[in-house]
């Protein structure tokens, strides 16, 4: 799902506090779940729509990881236009995304964050109530920007992820490596793994580019015996999950993709 958290200005008898949790709805609608920035474009665009029936103040910027970022501390290479703007009732605008930074990897994807605040207007002077809250809400996209000339694709960097089944620390059960030859990010959404009779269910994580990642099953206390056949599921550049198959063991085995499946839109 897409990443959004609320920020909230409680007013109560004048005094102003800051709320901050986390929700999956907002006013205003994105028209993507992803963001890919090639090399070779001078800029992209992304729509913001407002469905609702009351004016919106949206704010964006970019950043690099940093969840706690601000516009005043965004340091990524990129210039988002406008940087503020109000959208009216049914209305929309088009996000301007230009790269203007210094230059990335030339052999791999760089990953950056976008974020699109929506602040709902303050409530008519007379008519707001003696207590009153107003959130605002925050989405957060993955921005990828993808060099020109990278060997193979991002479907078939989903299709070769390799896989092996290691301890974890302290003696806590195992958990599942997957690794990454590719020089793309290739985002899982959830792993099934089958034991003992049952499937287990991982969360979803990102595998970097040359890089690994460990997948934790709550209930994995024991090494499975053999040769497992696991199910996974990859998000493309669309927002959809497709689904594969792939051999782990002990040392690892390379993934092999099930035909694609789309089955709607998401985005970890």
């Amino acid at each position: 799902m897409r990443n959004q958290t609320i920020y909230g200005a409680i007013v109560l008898f004048g005094t102003i506090g800051l709320l901050t949790v986390d929700t999956v709805s907002a006013g205003v609608v994105l028209s993507g779940t992803r963001v890919i920035y090639r090399e070779q474009d001078r800029e992209i665009t992304i729509k913001v729509n407002n469905p609702g029936k009351e004016p919106a103040l949206v704010q964006a910027w970019a950043d690099r990881g940093n969840d706690k970022s601000s516009p005043s501390s965004a340091d990524t290479p990129f210039i988002i236009l406008p940087p503020i703007s109000r959208i009216d009732p049914d209305k929309g605008q088009s996000l301007r995304i230009a790269f203007v930074g210094q230059d990335q990897p030339k052999d791999k994807e760089s990953i950056f964050w976008l974020n699109v605040l929506d602040i709902p207007p303050m409530p008519k002077a007379g008519s707001e109530p003696r207590n009153y809250m107003q959130v605002a809400f925050r989405s957060r996209l993955k921005l990828f920007y993808r060099p020109a000339g990278l060997p193979g694709t991002p479907e078939e960097a989903a299709e070769r992820l390799s896989w092996s089944i290691r301890p974890q620390a302290a003696g806590k059960g195992y958990l599942l490596h997957a690794v990454n030859a590719s020089p793309y990010h290739v985002t899982v959404n959830r792993v099934l793994l089958p034991v003992t009779g049952r499937e287990l269910e991982s969360d979803s994580g990102m595998v970097p580019p040359g890089g690994s990642y460990d997948f934790v099953f709550k209930d994995l206390k024991s090494h499975p015996a053999g040769e497992l056949k696991l199910r996974y599921e990859s998000i493309n550049d669309y927002g959809a999950v497709v689904v594969h198959q792939g051999l782990v063991g002990l040392e690892g085995g390379a993934a092999r993709a099930a035909p694609s499946v789309t089955t709607g839109l998401v985005s970890p």
